[in-house]
């Protein structure tokens, strides 16, 4: 599988899965252009993808902002020039203040949907256009399992990755006559400091030890690492990947298989 020649624009890059497909790109030959909001991560991705010889650039930036989509994309722009691959990964994790729909807050709801639904819709809004003039294109967008299937104490998490499903399946549909694909990653449980908060905040809840709640989160032993996901990405940015479409794929070792 080859990207070399193509520019990937990668949010939320300096950890994790987002992390994991910028360098999974860049060694399948992508030039990367990553953010952020840790400017020394950003620059410790940066030093590694250069390593390995595509070109990487950077840049902080809080996407809470209202104009964090147009910031992101004006970098991606200027340093790269053509985006071929756009990966909509940054988000807001269900373990950030997590309530029950009664005690929810506006405010926290409307920052959520911002981060996790409007910038990644804006940026596809952005970047269409010359996949369109190119007729090609490649947009994956990192939802969640929990895009399928609701959470507790984590509505707004819950209907944004619901959001972002919607997104997926109507720019998949509008864009197919275009060349330009559209589909999402849904993960399970991965191994992260948010996951890591989000377990402790339920064993809490139900007087468990953070071991015996994680052993209920996953029916096979363990929750997934960012690199298990990468590879995916690498795949649907490919052209082996041209008759995918619309879809929006598991990666939880078949604990969901309904959805």
């Amino acid at each position: 599988m080859t990207l070399t020649g193509r520019n990937a624009l990668i949010t939320g890059a300096t950890k994790g899965i987002g992390r994991a497909i910028a360098l999974a790109m860049a060694e399948a030959g992508a030039n990367i252009a990553a953010t952020g909001r840790n400017e020394e991560e950003l620059a410790s991705l940066q030093s590694e993808v250069t390593r390995m010889g595509p070109a990487c650039h950077t840049r902080a930036v809080d996407l809470s902002l209202e104009d964090a989509a147009a910031t992101v994309f004006e970098f991606a722009k200027s340093t790269c020039g053509n985006i071929h691959v756009l990966v909509n990964n940054a988000g807001i994790g269900s373990s950030q203040q997590p309530m029950l729909v009664s005690e929810y807050d506006d405010t926290f709801w409307h920052l959520m949907m911002h981060v996790n639904l409007t910038v990644p819709y804006q940026l596809v809004r952005m970047v269409l256009p010359e996949m369109i003039e190119r007729r090609h294109g490649r947009i994956i967008n990192v939802s969640s399992i929990n895009g399928k299937v609701p959470s507790s104490f984590g509505v707004a998490y819950t209907a944004s990755k619901h959001g972002l499903l919607g997104v997926t399946k109507t720019v998949a549909l509008e864009n197919v006559v275009h060349g330009i694909t559209s589909n999402a990653i849904c993960p399970g449980p991965v191994v992260s400091k948010l996951n890591n908060a989000r377990i402790q905040f339920d064993a809490d809840r139900l007087g468990r030890s953070f071991e015996e709640q994680e052993e209920t989160m996953t029916g096979h032993g363990r929750r997934m690492v960012p690199e298990e996901i990468a590879p995916l990405a690498v795949f649907l940015a490919g052209d082996g990947a041209a008759m995918i479409n619309g879809q929006s794929l598991n990666v939880d070792a078949g604990n969901v298989m309904a959805a």
